[in-house]
């Protein structure tokens, strides 16, 4: 089992000719996801890697029967690629692009929202999910982890491949890299929620980082409808205060999005939290060997 993203899903890739297009493009299809199509409207009518290019994501959908769709294009047209799936309804849009500014994505998620959200989205300044052995939507190495039985859910893609690849042993249901810009699609909640829901998740690894009040929120959340064990790691203890980190909502303002809240906020809901990466895989590892 899996969240979101199966061995079925038909993966069209928006912005396919481009150089990150096409080489992640290469990658996802080396993994075996089932990649079926691009879209570039400058190019349509003509194949790249051997995959046919389409006008638009609508008539991509009506040719390949695509329901997922990976955006590889430059953060000034992400918020118009995004709305055209939206437009064509394709059930999940996975944003890669870094450096989309923040009032594109505002508007982008409050037309997904008008339009009845019918399309998640995930990111942007994303990894993108993958389910191991299944199928993978954006840049996460597919050669890290094995299939398994944890899930995880993370704002950080470097911390995610670690995690993946310090319980390889153990494996994943599904991972999710949301992002860390202050305005994104899906929420440590939604995957959290979407993991309780999943037969095949028996434990959730939940990777926050400092600034703003996600983790906090996630924290509320899982007191009142999480049963599943779940361990967390949050990014930044050791940053300056009034210092953007990396990513663009990784700022900490006086004592709100610090490292230290965030963890006493989890910590008071059952969720252990690890000082270090390694720590947090060891809790995990900790927790599905006693299963």
């Amino acid at each position: 089992m899996a969240i979101w993203l199966t061995e079925k899903s038909r993966i069209i890739v928006q912005g396919i000719t481009g150089s990150e297009g096409t080489k992640h493009t290469v990658r996802m299809l080396a993994s075996g996801a089932n990649v079926v199509g691009g879209v570039n409207p400058r190019k349509a009518g003509t194949t790249h890697e051997g995959l046919p290019v389409f006008a638009t994501v609508a008539e991509a959908m009506e040719k390949t029967k695509a329901d997922v769709s990976v955006i590889f294009v430059p953060p000034a047209f992400t918020a118009s690629a995004v709305k055209e799936a939206i437009d064509a309804e394709i059930p999940l849009a996975v944003v890669i692009t870094e450096g989309v500014p923040i009032h594109d994505t505002t508007e982008f998620w409050a037309y997904a929202v008008a339009k009845g959200n019918k399309t998640r989205i995930i990111g942007p300044n994303c990894p993108g999910i993958a389910s191991p052995g299944a199928s993978n939507a954006g840049i996460i190495p597919a050669d890290i982890t094995t299939p398994g039985r944890i899930g995880l859910v993370s704002k950080s893609g470097t911390l995610t491949y670690q995690l993946m690849y310090e319980l390889r042993d153990f494996g994943f249901s599904t991972a999710v890299g949301i992002g860390g810009d202050p305005v994104i699609g899906t929420t440590h909640i939604d995957a959290l929620q979407a993991f309780q829901d999943d037969p095949g998740t028996d434990a959730i690894v939940m990777i926050g980082e400092i600034g703003g009040d996600a983790e906090e929120r996630a924290a509320a959340y899982i007191e009142k409808n999480v049963t599943k064990p779940v361990v967390a790691y949050v990014a930044g203890f050791t940053a300056p205060e009034g210092k953007t980190m990396g990513h663009a909502g990784a700022i900490v303002s006086g004592s709100a999005g610090t490292a230290q809240a965030k963890k006493e906020a989890l910590e008071k809901v059952g969720v252990r939290v690890g000082k270090t990466p390694s720590e947090t895989a060891r809790l995990m590892r900790e927790i599905m060997q006693n299963r």
